[in-house]
């Protein structure tokens, strides 16, 4: 009896398991009409912390944040989506001069731009995607006699998020912005 029970057991269990796991198989898709947050901290930086004049030390880490809506889904297989959005960071170093010591000024770093993003889907509630950014890198310098330079940018990026719940979870990106490698929160709605 014991023989047939284990295996009608073992049969039903992994009917419902794979039920279960084919129902939240939807829950990290990027849908049309879906919007979603990222807000995030940069891993690294562009910036040298020296330089032949100056030496830098991080005052401000990569503070990074976008947004995206989703305007066409259902592509490729059913498991792509195309979106467009936004992403703002900044980061803030204090320099001084290498040799001398004094000289104290601040060096800001703030990229701002539009961006396309095309997303699939490849293992449940991971929203992975690549993109390009139309970005513009505004640098700032708070001693009166420095240069800063202000340039347009255009980058791509790749990224994922994971959903812990119908909106809520991490993403990671890696690509320009103000820092190499981005981590974060996610909220879609």
């Amino acid at each position: 009896m014991k023989k047939f029970l284990i295996p009608k057991i073992l049969v039903i269990f992994l009917t419902l398991f794979g039920f279960s796991l084919n129902a939240s198989a939807q829950t990290g898709i990027f849908k049309e009409g879906d919007m979603a947050i990222n807000a995030g901290v940069g891993i690294g930086t562009y910036i040298s912390h020296e330089t032949n004049m100056n030496t830098f030390s991080m005052t401000i880490p990569p503070i990074t944040g976008s947004f995206e809506y989703c305007i066409l889904d259902q592509l490729i297989d059913g498991e792509g989506s195309l979106g467009i959005g936004g992403y703002a960071g900044y980061i803030l170093f204090r320099g001084k001069d290498k040799f001398t010591g004094g000289n104290g000024f601040n060096v800001g770093d703030f990229v701002i731009g539009p961006r396309g993003l095309f997303h699939y889907q490849f293992i449940d509630n991971l929203d992975t995607y690549a993109g390009i950014m139309l970005g513009y890198d505004i640098v700032s310098f708070s001693q009166p006699n420095g240069t800063a330079g202000s340039k347009f940018c255009p980058a791509f990026f790749v990224g994922a998020r994971y959903y812990f719940t119908e909106s809520f979870g991490v993403f990671s990106e890696l690509g320009y912005g103000v820092s190499p490698l981005q981590l974060g929160f996610t909220y879609k709605f």
